[in-house]
């Protein structure tokens, strides 16, 4: 099908002078050829199961006394350095301790004044210093928390680095319950 030629009046210039009804017969007439091409005679193949997929007999495992590796000793220089970091944890843990008594009073004291109070400015001073303590308790936390990736990452035993978290950790949760507890008593 061929659409006959116009010229265009003012540059001399030639176009086709198709209607849209034409252009849309002739795009359905090529894409009923191209899905008449796509068409097959009903011969699919069968879903049903092959022989080659049946399973015949029973499949064991197969038994291997191979062993999972184990980890190397955590290295001497981590662990001689274990030692000193839960001794740095109990020395701040204990500072903290020994600071609690006056911050309970100072507490105590400046819960009953106003935000404005003498009393009040020396209980938040008394908490400021205990959260400085509770900071010192928790900077080996965090020294003790890259030794345990560091031992893990070289495959190195971590009971020992995992067993010094737990004891710092056990150190700032007190640390934190004891803060906790004194905040609750003054208001902001």
């Amino acid at each position: 099908m061929t659409c006959p030629m116009m010229r265009d009046g003012n540059h001399n210039r030639q176009f086709p002078a198709c209607d849209r009804g034409t252009a849309r017969v002739s795009l359905t007439l090529v894409l009923a050829a191209l899905v008449a091409g796509c068409a097959s005679d009903g011969r699919y193949p069968s879903l049903a199961l092959r022989d080659a997929e049946r399973a015949e007999g029973s499949f064991e495992p197969v038994t291997t006394d191979i062993q999972a590796p184990r980890p190397a000793p955590l290295a001497t220089a981590a662990e001689n350095r274990l030692g000193g970091l839960v001794a740095t944890a109990r020395e701040s843990h204990a500072a903290f301790r020994a600071a609690v008594p006056s911050a309970r009073r100072a507490v105590a004291a400046g819960a009953n004044g106003g935000v404005t109070s003498d009393a009040w400015a020396a209980a938040q001073v008394a908490l400021a210093d205990l959260d400085s303590k509770r900071s010192a308790t928790s900077v080996p936390l965090g020294d003790l928390d890259i030794l345990y990736v560091d031992s893990t990452l070289a495959f190195q035993e971590i009971e020992q680095v995992a067993q010094a978290r737990d004891i710092v950790i056990a150190l700032v949760a007190e640390e934190d319950r004891i803060l906790q507890e004194l905040r609750a008593r003054i208001r902001l």
